[in-house]
């Protein structure tokens, strides 16, 4: 166990020390006045990656050079740019080249899989999801529902914290799901909560649903490329994530799908279909009659998207570079704990709890992302915080999210935004 200090000097020896030092020089910080932000919102958007120009242009050359030759010639034709993608997907997610695809965008891909994934009968109709789940899933969950003619009142178990909390018990998970598990149809859940930072225990959530004889899927919008995942040996049914937050693939990037292997014997799976989800041998016999492609290439509907493609393709490179997750998630545990520290510190210095943290304090059970609750003044300290040049993201009422990632955030980038903390309480206090 490593023993914080509130000092510079400790900040930059954690900084000297860190084998992934090196990364942070791969991506550009927006400035303003000149001068770098430190840059606390990758949980929000990723940064751009230096080579992300460099890989455009090489896409658009390819046009200007090929024009619709690039389907097929080339160093990397169009028609297979998604195969090489799945190579470095796979390994982020925890499962096989064939149990993962990148297409479309992450809502647009939930309701791809709920349409395979959330079958409703007479007696198995309900969804249980985590209360206060981003509105995008709120919204696909009950327009699916409505869809399917059921009631969303009726259909949709929301599970909430208990006793005041924040966050929520996995034990009441668990219960709620054990509890409903003869009308449950669904269990889908994010793998973190995007206002809290929560990690959720997959694996149990996924072996009680199981338990219970419902399907169960996740939308990893934070937590793929944040904390290691083993979607397949978790036995997950189904799965989606976009790639702009901690995967860095740039604003509305290219989304991502997983879906386990146990379910490609099965032929009559209902599912929305495309031609470019059809099996890849005979595509263009341009036959009647939907026989998909193997794998999850075969919930495809529209054609490769190439420049999206190509900035997730670079914005990957990173992850194979230091051997995907775990190098990642040992330094994040160390520099939330960190921020974890400084944030206490400021509170001491203030002498009161300016800040409250409601992301679980058990480094296990949450990712990078770090959210507090302003007792007074929030929006004026965040205003500040943006002012000063550093970056995290406001959240209506009182919440600052604050992300430090450890593809490109530092030791002292969580000091100093402290020292800021600290600087900014104080004049408020004397106001």
């Amino acid at each position: 166990m490593i023993n914080f200090e509130n000092n510079l000097a400790f900040a930059k020896a954690m900084d000297a020390a860190d084998p992934l030092k090196a990364l942070r020089d791969e991506y550009l910080f927006p400035q303003q006045n000149g001068q770098p932000f430190i840059y606390l919102c990758g949980n929000s958007l990723g940064l751009q990656p230096k080579i992300a120009k460099e890989v455009l242009n090489e896409q658009l050359n390819n046009w200007q050079n090929l024009a619709v030759e690039g389907w097929f010639e080339g160093d990397k034709p169009w028609m297979f740019y998604h195969k090489e993608l799945k190579k470095l997907m796979a390994p982020i997610v925890g499962a096989s080249e064939l149990e993962v695809c990148p297409m479309n965008t992450l809502t647009v891909n939930l309701h791809l899989l709920m349409v395979s994934f959330y079958r409703p009968t007479q007696k198995r109709f309900k969804i249980i999801m985590e209360a206060g789940a981003f509105p995008s899933d709120q919204y696909a969950i009950e327009s699916q529902v409505r869809f399917h003619g059921y009631d969303t009142k009726e259909a949709i178990i929301e599970v909430a914290p208990k006793n005041g909390a924040y966050t929520l018990a996995t034990a009441d998970i668990l219960e709620a799901i054990q509890h409903n598990g003869d009308e449950i149809a669904l269990v889908l859940f994010g793998g973190i909560n995007y206002f809290t930072g929560q990690l959720f225990d997959m694996e149990a959530i996924t072996k009680k649903g199981h338990e219970v004889g419902a399907v169960v899927g996740f939308d990893l919008a934070h937590a793929a490329g944040n904390v290691p995942l083993k979607l397949h040996d978790w036995d997950v049914d189904f799965a989606c994530w976009c790639s702009y937050k901690y995967q860095n693939a740039g604003p509305g990037g290219i989304s991502g799908i997983f879906v386990h292997q146990k379910h490609f014997g099965d032929q009559d799976m209902p599912r929305f279909a495309g031609w470019w989800g059809y099996q890849e041998k005979t595509r263009f016999l341009m036959e009647k009659g939907f026989v998909p492609e193997a794998g999850a290439d075969g919930w495809q509907v529209s054609c490769t998207q190439v420049m999206p493609m190509a900035l997730y393709h670079a914005s990957l490179k990173p992850f194979e570079k230091i051997g995907f997750m775990e190098p990642l998630r040992n330094k994040s545990k160390i520099l939330t704990g960190y921020l974890f520290y400084i944030i206490n510190e400021v509170n001491n210095e203030l002498g009161e709890e300016q800040f409250k943290i409601i992301t679980p304090s058990n480094e296990n059970e949450r990712g990078a992302q770090v959210s507090i609750i302003a007792k007074s003044n929030g929006k004026q300290f965040f205003d500040h915080l943006v002012k000063n040049n550093v970056l995290g993201d406001w959240r209506e009422p009182n919440v600052i999210r604050l992300s430090p990632v450890p593809m490109y955030n530092s030791f002292e980038d969580v000091f100093k935004t402290g020292e800021l903390l600290l600087s900014i309480g104080k004049s408020l206090k004397n106001d």
